[in-house]
């Protein structure tokens, strides 16, 4: 499967989505952003658009567009804890640098 998710990432998921009470899954996107070019989005999806791809990843539908899949073949969304910090990390085997920041990647 092109798309992977650590257990971290995917009971984050599922408690994100329990706690919603409703919706398909997760899209995984990106957008034009920073200084490097693209950036992650991460949104709750409620219906599918045409050109999506789902993908069942133990119990948790994940959700990509068609010209984001591209960017996005082969990533692992991962769950981090540290220190009082948390958040999803993406490790994107087609990335090809990031901003100082962290905020964006070029490909």
């Amino acid at each position: 499967m092109a798309i992977t998710m650590t257990p971290a990432a995917n009971e984050r998921v599922k408690a994100f989505l329990a706690n919603r009470g409703k919706g398909l899954g997760l899209r995984l996107g990106l957008k034009t952003s920073g200084c490097s070019g693209m950036a992650y989005v991460l949104e709750f999806v409620d219906d599918l658009n045409p050109d999506d791809e789902l993908y069942e990843i133990d119990g948790v539908n994940i959700i990509i567009d068609a010209k984001s899949f591209i960017y996005l073949q082969g990533i692992e969304l991962d769950f981090v804890k540290e220190g009082l910090n948390e958040g999803f990390k993406f490790n994107n085997p087609n990335a090809k640098g990031e901003c100082g920041c962290g905020e964006s990647f070029t490909v």
